[in-house]
């Protein structure tokens, strides 16, 4: 099964870059897996779902913002985020996205296989290469979550 693992964050904007941290600290573990691709962005909506093209699964791992405590890792489907926005009003959503690939003709997992890991973010406005403690604590168990997910195929 071919499978990309997709870190999503801004490095400079101290928790969103929480996504790309897990997937540096997968690549130590996963670097010589076959079939599996680690790779870093930025964006969502249609750019999210153009990116996915071509792969049997996907886990992304983002920072979301839900109300839970900082550093809650939540394991979401494309259709069980909490928020639906995307950066650009002249973008969409991740499942409108998905939607228009299939309808286009995209080759894309199915829903069932692409995985969402939320990490609650304690911070995501002040400018900083640093995690905030509880976000930080909280990546060796995101890690731990997608090795699992990967195991579990």
């Amino acid at each position: 099964m071919k499978t990309l693992i997709l870190g999503l964050g801004n490095p400079l904007l101290r928790d969103d870059s929480v996504g790309l941290r897990v997937v540096q600290e997968l690549q130590v573990t996963l670097a010589a897996l076959p079939g599996v691709e680690l790779s870093e962005d930025y964006w969502g909506g249609l750019r999210l779902m153009e990116r996915m093209i071509g792969f049997d699964r996907v886990i992304v791992v983002d920072a979301m913002r839900s109300g839970e405590p900082p550093g809650s890792v939540r394991r979401l489907s494309p259709d069980s985020v909490p928020t639906q926005r995307s950066a650009s009003s002249h973008d969409v959503n991740l499942p409108t996205a998905l939607r228009l690939g299939r309808m286009a003709g995209a080759q894309l997992p199915s829903d069932e296989h692409i995985v969402l890991f939320g990490i609650e973010a304690a911070d995501v406005e002040t400018f900083s290469e640093q995690l905030s403690p509880a976000v930080l604590r909280a990546v060796p168990q995101a890690v731990e979550l997608i090795l699992s997910e990967l195991k579990a195929d």
